[in-house]
């Protein structure tokens, strides 16, 4: 399979794929891209794309989810013909994929939902993939899968049905906040005392034979090298979603996630110039205790 050559329409060509049309074009399939941002494309609409390909055509689409992919998947169910598949490669929440696969369907268009993570490294790393859906469309999307993952035996799941590659794509965020968060508050409390004076070379020194090595560690020592003491940057930190949606799941299936919920919750604190909680703490110890409180 993986020597079996093929066409591809990829739509939203940015920062991820932009890198993933690079790497298939490098495995030697034929790609076809189309983005809003005309420097970009190849083609100058989805019509376009969908007409320079030949049929069963693949599409595969690279958007921001919710109303983009929306819009873009409604408008393929218009363009494309039966035997046609879809693959969402964005952040799509898996309830999304049901109801795409479900309408794609209908026009007998079969649909495949494909967790994407490699950032900005993906290009010459490889992308960990994790996909969803019947084995039959899965199976016409592989050589693409193939080029896309990192070399070797891992990096790539069909982790089950329709919803299962986003769904496993939505934990493995949601892991990704907790390891942040731990490595984060452990540097906070070496940089706070006194008797440690080189914390960037204890991050460095974890990098071999420690239990906590990790890529994250790898990237944290990068960040260190280029700002020591972080002080160049802005304490505030966003969150894209999968984080929400992973303690949203853990709530319906009544399953404990304390530390992923908390790194969750901790970036909601980072963006607070000021803590309406701690007021009323504050206030709360001055009428039971007496303790002195703070004025702006």
């Amino acid at each position: 399979m993986e020597d079996q050559l093929m066409e591809l329409g990829l739509v939203g060509l940015g920062k991820m794929g932009g890198n993933m049309r690079e790497r298939i074009r490098r495995a030697g399939h034929t790609v076809i891209g189309y983005d809003r941002n005309p420097d970009l494309a190849d083609v100058h609409s989805l019509k376009e794309l969908v007409d320079s390909l030949s049929g069963p055509r693949v599409v595969w689409v690279m958007v921001p989810a919710g109303a983009a992919t929306q819009s873009t998947i409604d408008e393929l169910a218009e363009l494309l013909s039966p035997g046609d598949i879809v693959v969402d490669g964005g952040n799509s929440r898996w309830t999304d994929d049901e109801k795409h696969a479900e309408q794609l369907a209908a026009k007998g268009i079969g649909f495949v939902d494909c967790g994407v993570s490699g950032g900005v490294w993906g290009l010459e790393n490889g992308y960990a993939l994790m996909y969803g859906g019947d084995a039959e469309h899965v199976a016409k999307v592989q050589p693409v899968f193939d080029a896309l993952k990192p070399e070797g035996d891992f990096g790539a799941v069909h982790a089950g049905k329709v919803g299962a590659g986003h769904f496993a794509k939505m934990v493995h965020n949601g892991i990704e906040y907790a390891m942040m968060q731990a490595y984060a508050e452990g540097w906070e409390l070496l940089e706070k005392v006194d008797s440690v004076t080189d914390v960037r070379e204890v991050f460095r020194s974890w990098q071999e034979g420690t239990v906590i090595r990790s890529w994250l560690l790898d990237l944290a020592v990068n960040a260190l090298d280029d700002d020591e003491h972080l002080e160049k940057i802005r304490g505030y930190a966003a969150d894209s979603g999968e984080g929400r949606w992973t303690v949203e799941a853990a709530i319906d299936n009544a399953v404990p996630l304390p530390a992923i919920t908390a790194s969750l919750f901790a970036r909601f604190a980072s963006r607070q110039d000021d803590s309406p909680q701690m007021k009323m703490i504050a206030a709360l110890r001055n009428q039971f205790g007496g303790h002195a409180v703070e004025s702006k």
